[in-house]
């Protein structure tokens, strides 16, 4: 038996409503979240048309198979840019003409793996294997309105099409759970000589790499308590009913050290030829399903929410200030550059957010028109809440190699730490060494981030 894919109502009409304005297929994204026994759909939204400098294809079938995958991904990597944890995209439609025929099918399945391809590199962590592997495409005729829907396992290259259902059902979209937390960044990341050809954007994305796996060996509490991963998530809570308001959880984040297996203390030496640091607040919020959510598929979103709106902020920055033209300093002196705060937008009809990313001089009209043309949905500019990150996030890089590497900037206000132990490295002589400590003692918290 294939997958059951639960729909939200109004996704059908959006879909129905959709125009081929002449063309032979129109084709887009579909997001929600993946259940072991069923996947949410609550949003829909058309690739926006590319303008076509020459439009004398003459068939239908040569339009099909030049779709333009390359396009159609861009498109999905600024829509995951704009999923807060728990929502992914699941997979795409193409809406065709009855001429289409069974040609659709191959077309469907490039397009959903090079989709998947393409986000999966810029993530800062993988799937488990337990996940669901799955991701659907959906496929209707414009004249019969009839519906295909299949799915493939992205994990395997070569598997072929599975039949799954597609049901419609009306208020899904209310029936979410919330999480939010504010964490404060303090990431450095030393550049070492041997990687002193790299760009600031590859050594940060590498530095970033390695900081994740403090956010993956975390201590995250719930309403201030440590749960059981396989706990439901709402014992204890009364489950919301019927269009009532989602219950919502505070999340805290401890991060611990990675320990040594023997427990004896270890050093590594490097050479630096400099430093970039992260510095910040970043505000985080995810969506569960109402359905029986677990513990560990909540704070297994939440970490994920973390990674990804901290490696987004960096990649949005670098992509602007090589859209801007601004290079790279070699010399000493230190270079700071604001990360982009958060926005969120409801769904319209919807208990769940979405977000975008808004520099400091982009107005608010801009992140409109911009939730319109990713999204295809009409928002209005009084909904749009601009995430309460106090200490904005920012990135600071220096390439003297004799600045110490706990260099804190004094113009920045320090964030209050609580039942904090603080690892101190300094920079010798243009030498690093780094020094993990195993601490035999039970109980003891690292670095303790309270919003």
């Amino acid at each position: 038996m294939g997958r059951t894919y639960i729909v939200e109502e109004t996704i059908g009409q959006y879909l129905s409503n959709l125009s081929l304005q002449g063309k032979s297929f129109v084709s887009g994204l579909l997001i929600g979240q993946c259940s072991a026994l069923k996947d949410y759909v609550i949003l829909a939204t058309r690739t926006p048309p590319k303008e076509e400098k020459n439009e004398n294809l003459k068939h239908p079938k040569d339009q099909l198979d030049n779709l333009d995958e390359e396009w159609a991904t861009e498109h999905a990597n600024q829509v995951s840019r704009m999923l807060p944890g728990g929502l992914l995209v699941l997979g795409v439609f193409i809406i065709t003409t009855l001429e289409m025929g069974n040609d659709f099918q191959n077309t469907l399945r490039r397009l959903v793996f090079a989709v998947e391809k393409s986000m999966n590199k810029k993530r800062l962590w993988s799937f488990t294997e337990e996940e669901v592997s799955d991701r659907v495409t959906l496929h209707i005729c414009s004249s019969t309105k009839k519906i295909l829907c299949r799915t493939y396992d992205i994990q395997d290259p070569k598997s072929s099409a599975k039949p799954a259902d597609w049901k419609y059902q009306n208020g899904l979209s209310t029936s979410w759970l919330s999480l939010e937390c504010t964490v404060h960044i303090n990431i450095h990341i030393p550049l070492s000589t041997t990687s002193v050809s790299y760009t600031l954007e590859k050594n940060t994305k590498n530095g970033l790499a390695r900081w994740a796996k403090q956010i993956e060996n975390g201590v995250y509490l719930i309403n201030g308590q440590v749960k059981a991963e396989d706990c439901d998530l709402l014992e204890g809570q009364k489950k919301p009913r019927g269009n009532a308001q989602a219950s919502s959880f505070d999340v805290r984040v401890l991060t611990q050290l990675l320990l040594n297996s023997d427990h004896r203390s270890t050093a590594t030496v490097q050479i630096c030829s400099g430093s970039v640091n992260l510095k910040g607040a970043v505000k985080c919020r995810v969506y569960i399903h109402s359905n029986k959510p677990k513990v560990k598929d909540a704070v297994q979103a939440v970490k994920r929410d973390i990674l990804n709106t901290v490696a987004d902020r960096c990649e949005i920055l670098f992509e602007d200030l090589l859209l801007n033209e601004i290079p790279e300093k070699k010399d000493s002196e230190k270079e700071f550059h604001i990360l982009p705060h958060r926005v969120f937008v409801p769904i319209p009809g919807s208990t769940v957010m979405l977000c975008d990313y808004k520099f400091g001089d982009e107005s608010a009209e801009e992140i409109r028109d911009h939730f319109i043309e990713m999204l295809d949905h009409r928002i209005q500019i009084e909904d749009l809440e601009i995430a309460e990150e106090i200490n904005t996030a920012f990135l600071s890089s220096s390439m003297n190699s004799e600045a110490p590497l706990d260099d804190r900037d004094d113009e920045q206000p320090k964030e209050p730490m609580q039942t904090t132990i603080v690892l101190k490295i300094r920079q010798n002589m243009g030498m690093i060494a780094a020094f993990a400590v195993a601490l035999l003692a039970v109980g003891i918290s690292f670095h303790y981030f309270s919003d």
